[in-house]
Parts: C-alpha cells; structure tokens; sequence
C-alpha cells in the first residue's frame, strides 16, 4: 500500500446496510470507522481525508454523493 500522504484518492462517508455509517477508502470494502450518527462519520471522514490530503465524498441514505469536499487533491483547474 502507499506510504505517508498520498496525493491523490478519495475517502468516502457511506450508508452501512446494517445501520449506521462507515468512512472508507475508495475502492476499499473495509471501514476506517463505523458510527450511528451521519455527522460524527463526516467528522472523523474529514480528519481522515485532510491527513491523507484526499477528497471527501459524502453519501446520502440512498447511497449517492450529496456532498464533496477536497482537502488538498482539488481536481478542478479553476484560477482564483
């Protein structure tokens, strides 16, 4: 796996099917973190990301992106 911070990825905040919320890495099945409540999974998903300098994307209930955040790995080439 890589070491150190990574210059690019994603970390994700996802609906668990079993209840609750997970923060994982992109493409990874295994969770980083698993919480009852949605906003403590987006904390701990936003320490995480920023220490790893990747993007957040958060999930709705239904599982699609209702919110992205990046933390140093912004793909968007937009001056100002």
């Amino acid at each position: 796996m890589s070491k150190g911070k990574s210059s690019g990825g994603t970390h994700h905040v996802v609906p668990n099917p079993n209840g609750g919320w997970d923060v994982r890495r992109g493409g990874s099945d295994r969770s980083s973190g698993h919480f009852d409540i949605k906003q403590d999974a987006v904390d701990r998903g936003r320490q995480i990301s920023r220490n790893a300098e990747t993007e957040l994307k958060i999930h709705n209930r239904d599982g699609r992106i209702g919110q992205s955040d990046s933390h140093g790995n912004d793909p968007r080439n937009i001056k100002g």
